[in-house]
């Protein structure tokens, strides 16, 4: 593997979509937004799909972590790291929970937040509104774990892992205009009842 400091990072900079109960300013003050209102600025990080895809592991991720403060990155505004598709177990466990893939997290997703969090940097996690994931729609990666019918119950894992971001993807080239508001907004409100502050960072079919 090419180390992460040879490699470019891969910015994310979600704006007008982005929804967000509190944001921090590039200058390190803490800006406060009202529930549902636009992020005050646009959340800046890395995102984990353009350099890895699938093949992403916890190593990487903290690697990334790792690499955002040595580079000075950090210090400029740049404060997400978001885990992307493929950080899941295929089958959610006996009662509907989503979990890490044993394999490339075995630490936890939690454990991840954790350490992304002791950089003081914040933690961004990767789902979709239907009943399939990006990779799994398209059969790179297996399973069915979408958050569709889980919403609720997803926001709160992400909750209690410490998600700070939340890019929900819709990926499909179907859909009405109006099947996508009624599901990004479920997703929404589940993550409003959770009391987190979390951005939200919708991704629709334009």
């Amino acid at each position: 593997m090419v180390p992460l400091r040879s490699r470019p990072l891969r910015l994310l900079a979600a704006t007008a979509l982005t929804l967000s109960a509190c944001v921090t300013a590039s200058a390190g003050t803490t800006a406060e937004a009202a529930p549902g209102s636009p992020a005050l600025t646009p959340p800046l990080g890395w995102n984990s799909w353009n350099s890895f895809g699938c093949g992403i592991t916890e190593a990487q991720v903290r690697q990334a972590a790792d690499a955002m403060v040595s580079s000075g990155m950090k210090d400029a505004g740049y404060q997400y790291v978001v885990v992307d598709d493929c950080w899941f177990d295929p089958q959610r466990d006996a009662q509907g929970n989503l979990r890490a893939n044993p394999t490339k997290f075995p630490s936890g997703m939690k454990a991840l937040g954790d350490y992304i969090h002791g950089k003081g940097l914040k933690f961004g996690i990767y789902q979709a509104p239907g009943e399939v994931t990006c990779a799994q729609g398209v059969g790179t990666y297996p399973g069915a774990t979408g958050s569709k019918g889980h919403e609720v119950q997803d926001a709160a894992t992400f909750a209690s892992w410490g998600v700070d971001y939340l890019k929900y993807d819709w990926c499909s080239g179907s859909g009405t205009l109006s099947e996508q508001v009624e599901r990004f907004t479920i997703m929404r409100d589940a993550l409003r009842a959770t009391g987190r502050p979390i951005v939200y960072s919708i991704n629709p079919n334009s």
